[in-house]
């Protein structure tokens, strides 16, 4: 009876974490729809509204390095009761926020909790399946990722045109709720607790140094990139990273290990995963932008044609991963990178006539390209590490994704934003504001092939033999319940 229990908690386990990744990665977009009535009821201008979706992906970008300590210094359980319990109390509290500052507080501890969720959830995955299942199972996750992210602004449009802007808390609330009820009685440890020491400076230098980055880049797309704001944070973020790096290189047991890029082909599907996520969220970006201001779209419709490409990217996900467990990674990001890129040269040619059919099937199309490289190229990189170092690779490598979104929304809206301002001057260009949108797209589509070139050099291979050997010794009590 116990071994049933135990097989089935394997399952459960992963369940578990999948649900509450999925709610804690969907607000990251969910206000995005909701800001107009929010401006409107706290009587606050776009530029503070907009830092309800900005301050929570910059506290999470800030909690993932730490992610890797607290992994190896808590159980599964306490981690993750812990990081939901927090989401819980910052959801509740932007519920019943009765002004912008107590909103913006509830989105801060939300965003705390959830920065967590992703790399446990990576972390666990690799340790609870077999190699030969990981793809399968990670592709979950890339369901998790691209799909999340996709449906929060078509959920907030249909939300918000219905009901109270309040309502996105109120649903959310209950399921984090439950998952946390569950956990409490089913979850059990499945890490390597090594119990590391505190250290305070390596976690004010991580801060500085992650958070000034993405605060900076951020700061570049909506104020540009001579603003002193922008020029100061991006220099306390370079200075704290490098800081942070000597610190953690010096150190017999880091906060976050950096010698996982010793690896060539973690280093490489790192920097694959950050080109496709800076793609994903800057054309998540961009569409909205073209359709609701250069088109004159519904924010509603923009959420709609964004949303059968997320359940492509959804449906397509375990489908790709148990491809790649058959045949590796390469083949899987040439292909999907090659779709990606050529959708984005199609994108970077929109005129004032693209129908809403073409931009929902092309995004769609793209979206599949999306699902066949981000998980596989994520495990191929996490596959190469020994189990030890597997919760380090995994905040690296989702810090990295971050850190990239950042800074390509930054990059891709300061094309935009300036390629504009000179095609008004141009009389030959009739429609500037989409002239820039088709310039961004053009940037997307060059790091893209950069993206298939780089991707030849994926090689696969498995971990060290020693490490199968304990995963081995650790999967004894599922494998006697799967022969029962």
């Amino acid at each position: 009876m116990t071994n049933g229990t135990q097989s089935y908690s394997k399952v459960l386990i992963a369940s578990l974490l999948l649900a509450g990744a999925f709610i804690t990665i969907l607000n990251q977009t969910l206000m995005i729809t909701a800001i107009p009535p929010i401006m409107k009821e706290m009587h606050i201008s776009a530029n503070t509204a907009q830092w309800l979706t900005t301050v929570f992906m910059l506290v999470n970008g800030i909690m993932i390095p730490i992610s890797a300590f607290l992994i190896e210094r808590f159980t599964t359980r306490q981690l993750f009761i812990s990081a939901m319990s927090i989401f819980v109390i910052g959801t509740v509290i932007g519920a019943i926020a009765p002004n912008f500052q107590i909103l913006l507080l509830g989105r801060i501890i939300q965003s705390s909790g959830a920065g967590i969720m992703l790399p446990l959830m990576q972390t666990v995955f690799l340790l609870i399946f077999p190699v030969n299942k990981r793809g399968a199972a990670m592709g979950l996750i890339g369901l998790v990722i691209s799909f999340a992210p996709a449906i929060g602004p078509a959920l907030s449009g249909w939300v918000t045109a219905n009901y109270s802007w309040r309502v996105l808390f109120l649903i959310i609330l209950p399921i984090a709720i439950i998952d946390i009820i569950i956990a409490w009685f089913v979850l059990r440890n499945v890490t390597e607790l090594t119990y590391p020491k505190v250290d305070i400076p390596s976690i004010i230098m991580s801060t500085l140094g992650f958070g000034g980055l993405l605060y900076g880049f951020t700061c570049a797309g909506n104020f540009g990139w001579e603003n002193i704001r922008t020029l100061l944070s991006i220099g306390v973020g370079i200075l704290g990273l490098v800081l942070f790096i000597f610190r953690q290189l010096k150190m017999s047991h880091p906060m976050l290990e950096f010698r996982v890029f010793k690896n060539a082909v973690f280093s490489i599907t790192t920097v694959l995963g950050m080109i496709c996520f800076m793609g994903l969220i800057g054309s998540e970006t961009l569409i909205p932008l073209y359709m609701q201001n250069m088109r004159d779209f519904t924010a509603m419709e923009s959420g709609l044609a964004i949303l059968p490409g997320a359940l492509v990217s959804g449906f397509m996900s375990p489908i790709t991963g148990r491809i790649f467990d058959k045949i590796g990674a390469r083949w899987l990001a040439i292909i999907g990178l090659t779709l990606i890129t050529g959708t984005s040269l199609v994108f970077s040619n929109l005129n004032p006539t693209t129908t809403f059919t073409f931009i929902t099937v092309l995004y769609g199309i793209r979206m599949l390209g999306l699902s066949m490289v981000m998980m596989p190229v994520t495990t191929a990189g996490l596959n190469q590490l020994p189990n030890k170092l597997i919760p380090h690779g995994a905040a690296m490598s989702n810090t990295m994704r971050q850190v990239a979104a950042s800074i390509g929304t930054a990059i891709l809206v300061t094309v935009m934003t300036t390629t504009t301002e000179q095609a008004t001057h141009d009389s030959s260009i009739d429609y500037p504001g989409i002239h820039g949108v088709n310039v961004a797209f053009f940037v997307i589509t060059v790091l893209s092939f950069i993206g298939i070139i780089l991707s030849f050099f994926i090689k696969k291979t498995s971990p060290p033999l020693e490490e199968e050997e304990e995963r081995s010794d650790r999967e004894q009590p599922y494998k006697k319940a799967e022969n029962l």
